[in-house]
């Protein structure tokens, strides 16, 4: 299991390479309707401030590891869920 300092490297990393695809698209795709482009933007920041947070703040009565596999499962499906409404902006 990586420390907490990973974690946290890979989740800023992550966020912030879906973030400029993010402006990337909506820059590159005029057809893009700026509050959606919008509300993605918050949503990304926001998921990035959650799961940063709960790194630092584990839930008491879980093993750690278990905990931590939890986190990263969800960390992925937000951001799968993000990425697939990236997309969805561009056509």
């Amino acid at each position: 299991m990586p420390n907490r300092k990973d974690l946290k490297h890979s989740i800023n990393t992550i966020c912030s390479d879906v973030f400029a695809e993010c402006v990337a698209v909506s820059l590159y795709h005029g057809k893009a309707n700026e509050d959606n482009v919008e509300a993605l933007l918050k949503s990304i920041i926001h998921t990035r401030e959650d799961f940063i947070s709960r790194i630092s703040h584990p839930e008491l009565g879980m093993k750690k590891k278990e905990y931590y596999d939890h986190l990263a499962a969800s960390f992925t499906e937000h951001i799968s869920e993000i990425i697939d409404q990236i997309a969805n902006l561009s056509e």
